[in-house]
């Protein structure tokens, strides 16, 4: 008689769930962007991460902009439109306090998730030139695991940027 065992990590299903709401027109969109002078939040437990996320996420959402055909340039340079960016963890934002201020709320359900993974949130707002209201946004929610290293969240954060922006049309 033969037998044998394999072992291999199979990654939760929680890791790659991601759920997703839209509003406004993407038609609207210009061939010229800045970041938003103001909206680039990043509500974590770890105050520390903040900045190293907040720099990935900005990379990931260009990389998508300019294979896109957009154009980042300066502020003082007149963009045609501003983008800017929100990230929270559930622990530092609930679904309430996120409703009240964007509007908006996918309600990914944390039922049976393992407790090392974290219900994320995700806001890209696409801005006209010198107005205050977004004239499109995206939100999504997905799980994360807070005690990975920031660097290794970086394919994450591409793969996220490319499902978010999928609606935006190509200006090449």
């Amino acid at each position: 008689m033969l037998a044998g065992c394999a072992v291999s990590e199979v990654p939760s299903p929680a890791a790659s769930r991601i759920t997703m709401v839209t509003s406004g027109d993407p038609a609207l969109v210009a061939k010229t962007y800045a970041w938003h002078p103001t909206l680039f939040a990043v509500h974590t437990a770890n105050k520390m991460d903040e900045d190293a996320l907040r720099i990935h996420f900005r990379q990931a959402v260009d990389n998508v902009m300019t294979a896109k055909g957009y154009r980042l340039v300066n502020l003082e340079q007149m963009p045609q439109m501003t983008v800017g960016f929100g990230l929270a963890l559930e622990s530092a934002m609930s679904d309430v306090e996120i409703l009240a201020k964007v509007g908006l709320v996918p309600g990914l359900s944390t039922q049976g998730v393992d407790k090392a993974f974290e219900k994320g949130s995700v806001l890209i707002a696409l801005f006209p030139a010198k107005v205050e209201r977004p004239f499109w946004q995206v939100l999504a929610q997905g799980f994360t695991e807070p005690s990975r290293d920031i660097e290794d969240r970086e394919a994450r954060f591409e793969h996220l940027a490319q499902i978010m922006l999928n609606g935006l049309p190509d200006v090449n």
